[in-house]
């Protein structure tokens, strides 16, 4: 085993793997996705990177490539040109997915790649973090957890940078505190945050990493300016696969958590406005459709045929006295037809008295 290790270290330095710095060994829970950052030397940026699967260098197979994706979606690559990494995602994990190569391809020349190993279980992986991927805010500070069982030496490192283990230090000027705040969880504290400590970073125990990557951006709330936590997605469980992908959501997240701080006090007056406008326009809706139906109750009492009332009045009849001389009368009908009126015959009837004795 020593003998093709050393083997295999030969034919790294002569495939040039000092142009390269990953992380070796990483553990990973069957299922999830992982992400692993290969960063590479300047005079680089323009060339093709790819990911190559398999344990020996010279036989291994092309996964995907900055310039060839993955038509399957089980691999997807991305290339940080200004920081000079290309981040390689392995969605799916199974006991099969377990070693790989990060490549350089080299124009006329052999390529240079540098070789990692995941450590694929069923269970709880022997080192993990919350999240892979989180944010925090400029001038704030931000708190990583990372989970371990083994025992050995943890420490917090930035890619290609420093490491801080159980005591205070600095990375990239900022004040890095790590200690054990719990049984088997190592807790790393980075205090005032700045913009260009945007980048990835890996918890170590031992010989296995779990690389981080964290973003600084400004913070568009006006939430406490000390927050503690550890992240906002997750690309292990295959949320956010590329560092693109990762960048997109930050700027879309901002902006929803800009307008959700939106401040209720300035709805107050339009909506006050709005609310007496109503208020007078039913008002005079009432008032007028009032007037209307009493004009409608008036013109409809003033329709039909003309009414003529007369007043009858009764007179008692005085019975004769004795002695009275008392006269009687004869009514005789007569007829005599008068001139049509409108069209219309009128009967007349008149009638003579005559005395009788």
């Amino acid at each position: 085993m020593a003998a093709h290790l050393i083997v295999l270290f030969l034919f790294s330095v002569l495939k040039g793997v000092h142009s390269i710095t990953i992380v070796s060994k990483v553990s990973v829970k069957a299922g999830k996705s992982i992400s692993i950052p290969c960063l590479y030397h300047y005079q680089y940026t323009d060339h093709v990177k790819y990911l190559c699967k398999g344990y020996f260098w010279t036989s291994c197979r092309h996964a995907v490539k900055t310039n060839e994706p993955d038509p399957s979606g089980k691999y997807l690559i991305s290339d940080d040109k200004k920081q000079q990494i290309f981040t390689v995602t392995v969605n799916h994990l199974t006991n099969q997915n377990t070693h790989y190569w990060c490549v350089v391809e080299i124009n006329n020349g052999p390529d240079h790649g540098q070789y990692f190993q995941l450590l694929v279980t069923n269970g709880t992986p022997s080192l993990y973090v919350d999240h892979q991927m989180i944010t925090g805010y400029i001038g704030e500070n931000i708190t990583i957890r990372c989970h371990h069982s083994n025992s050995g030496e943890m420490k917090w490192c930035r890619l290609d940078r420093n490491c801080v283990t159980g005591s205070p230090g600095s990375i990239d000027g900022t004040t890095v505190t790590a200690h054990m705040s719990e049984p088997n969880v190592f807790t790393v504290t980075m205090s005032g945050l700045k913009s260009e400590n945007s980048g990835w970073y890996w918890c170590a125990e031992g010989d296995i990493q779990i690389p981080v990557y964290l973003t600084v951006t400004e913070n568009t709330t006006t939430t406490p300016t000390t927050i503690s936590i550890t992240s906002h997605a997750v690309a292990g469980n295959g949320k956010f696969t590329t560092m693109e992908q990762w960048n997109n959501f930050t700027i879309v997240e901002n902006k929803q958590h800009r307008a959700s701080s939106f401040p209720p006090k300035i709805l107050i007056i339009p909506l006050s406005v709005l609310i007496v406008i109503v208020i007078v326009v039913l008002f005079i809706w009432f008032i007028l459709r009032h007037k209307q139906s009493k004009a409608e109750s008036s013109a409809t009492a003033m329709v039909g045929e003309e009414v003529t009332y007369s007043e009858v009045r009764t007179k008692k009849k005085c019975s004769p006295k004795a002695g009275d001389k008392v006269t009687y009368s004869e009514v005789r009908p007569k007829k005599k037809r008068l001139p049509k009126a409108e069209g219309k015959e009128t009967e007349v009837t008149y009638s003579v008295l005559a005395n009788l004795y």
